[in-house]
């Protein structure tokens, strides 16, 4: 039987490979196909490594601050009032909007299951409510609750992976994978930088992981391991297989790379595998953001850990969502065009200003480390003004080429 804390790494693996794999890896190629495969795979690998970076310091951080904050003691500690307020907004408006996302992405998904196992339609209204009352229980159990239901999601997500992809490596043709514009492929930063949020959990892992730091930066690095590896092979599979101006039709209607990956291969297997992989996809995002927001608020608002006090975060956590899911669907919407944004702010800015004022941490204060550190926030600057000139048009030129 295996030691403790061996059991716990591999469901803090899971668990940071669970929230980093969200069901927008099937739009990952359709972005990326603008500026190709070469492109693609550098861009992917360069945000990996950065999001890496600052997850090393949200952790090294999160390990400085006594007890067992979440972000918004830390952002408080070490970059005061205005920071504290920062974090707050750009928190919640993250993560509630893709919590609205999810269960309304999940609604459609449980409405065809409930067809199928009964025969019967099931309401959209009920449907809104699955995911939660499905899954959001687990989150009252706090994280070893989340850890166990997980790795049996994660087992899922692999399996539906490999029905996915395992009708195509016999019909790629590498011809399709020497395209490459590098000025087309800026296009997908933004979207790239939201593939590797994983940073949200970090805080419960922390306490999950009784603070051990060596085995904290194991977990990070093998849990982002796994998700670079998976986006990789896809983008290899689907740029092989699709021809570019089939995904440039996908980008201006707005599906998944799976939809043209299944007309090419006249394979129905393949539309099935890509709902099953987005059922899993969509729940391990779901259950790594809800634990982490959980946390946070508990933390945020002092919630005590009781019975009742768990009740209480429960209800913070998935009441404001829902609302917005029947009230108000296009506000989150419209916050989740720019995730990105959000992202290299959060995840991104904000660590690496929190890693600069850490005080007696040798490398932070030296001259490697505060190069480090302003590489990534001009890095994150960049990304930011990227999404903001495509949102308004100003970079449709780089890709004008590509368009009917």
């Amino acid at each position: 039987m295996l030691p403790i804390n061996n059991i716990r790494f591999v469901g803090g693996v899971l668990l940071v490979a669970g929230t980093t794999i969200g069901a927008g890896m099937l739009a990952l190629p359709v972005i990326t196909s603008f500026g190709g495969f070469l492109p693609s795979v550098l861009a992917l690998l360069g945000c990996w490594l950065l999001m890496l970076c600052t997850a090393f310091f949200f952790l090294d951080v999160n390990l400085e601050v006594r007890g067992e904050p979440n972000l918004i003691s830390m952002a408080g500690r070490t970059l005061g009032l205005i920071g504290k307020i920062a974090t707050w907004i750009f928190y919640l408006l993250l993560l509630y909007s893709l919590l609205a996302a999810y269960i309304a992405a999940s609604a459609p998904l449980f409405e065809k299951a409930f067809v199928a196992l009964t025969g019967y339609p099931l309401p959209a209204a009920v449907g809104r409510f699955c995911l939660p009352l499905a899954f959001g229980s687990f989150i009252y159990l706090g994280t070893r609750g989340v850890d166990y239901i997980n790795r049996l999601l994660m087992i899922g997500l692999g399996l539906s992976y490999v029905l996915l992809v395992a009708f195509v490596p016999s019909h790629i043709d590498v011809s399709l994978l020497t395209h490459m514009d590098f000025s087309a492929s800026l296009l997908s930063l933004p979207v790239l930088f939201t593939s590797f949020g994983y940073h949200i959990i970090i805080p419960s892992l922390t306490t999950y992981l009784n603070h051990d730091r060596k085995l904290l930066r194991k977990t990070i690095i093998w849990g982002s391991i796994l998700p670079i590896v998976i986006y990789l092979s896809w983008q290899l599979l689907v740029l092989g297989v699709v021809p570019q101006a089939y995904l440039s039709q996908s980008w201006i209607q707005g599906v998944a790379a799976t939809e043209p990956l299944s007309l090419m291969l006249n394979n129905p297997l393949i539309a099935k595998g890509a709902l099953i992989f987005s059922f899993f996809a969509i729940v391990t995002s779901f259950l790594g953001i809800s634990l982490s927001l959980s946390d946070f608020l508990t933390d945020g608002l002092k919630i005590k850990k009781s019975w009742e006090g768990r009740l209480m975060a429960f209800g913070l956590t998935f009441v404001p969502p829902l609302v917005f899911v029947f009230t108000y669907e296009r506000g989150f919407y419209l916050a989740l065009q720019y995730a990105g944004v959000l992202v290299a702010i959060l995840l991104g800015i904000l660590p690496s200003l929190m890693a600069w004022r850490l005080k007696g941490d040798s490398f932070y204060s030296s001259m490697k480390g505060r190069a480090l550190i302003i590489l990534v926030i001009a890095t994150c600057l960049g990304v930011i003004a990227i999404d903001f000139l495509e949102k308004k048009g100003a970079l449709q030129g780089l890709i004008k080429a590509y368009l009917p």
